[in-house]
């Protein structure tokens, strides 16, 4: 029981709810945004 709920926590619930730190949004949303922003600064530079 404890490690399907470790593993509902930090598998599903920690990378789908919006955080505050990140403008809202959930962690895997901010990483895809971010990565995007790097490539964009990349083809720029």
């Amino acid at each position: 029981m404890r490690a399907m709920a470790f593993e509902y926590i930090d598998v599903f619930y920690n990378r789908q709810r919006l955080h505050s730190t990140l403008g809202y949004r959930s962690p895997v949303e901010f990483m895809q945004q971010w990565e995007a922003r790097q490539r964009r600064d990349q083809t720029v530079a």
